[in-house]
């Protein structure tokens, strides 16, 4: 896949742990840990909403298009 997540460097810089996301996004801290190891397939633009909203940033602060070889 050529989209890259970039959650965990935004985490960082807001110096935010899952823990925290997680409560403030309202979603359980396994979901957002799926996400921010790029294993999810998928992510409903209302939770992309409360994220950038929580981590104060723009969703591509966190999604980065990366050109590559798909195929």
């Amino acid at each position: 896949m050529s989209i890259i997540i970039e959650l965990d460097v935004m985490m960082a810089k807001r110096k935010m742990r899952l823990k925290e996301l997680a409560e403030k996004v309202g979603v359980t801290e396994q979901n957002l840990s799926i996400l921010k190891n790029g294993k999810a397939k998928a992510v409903r633009f209302s939770t992309l909403d409360r994220i950038c909203e929580a981590l104060d940033c723009q969703p591509g602060d966190i999604l980065v298009y990366q050109p590559g070889d798909d195929g």
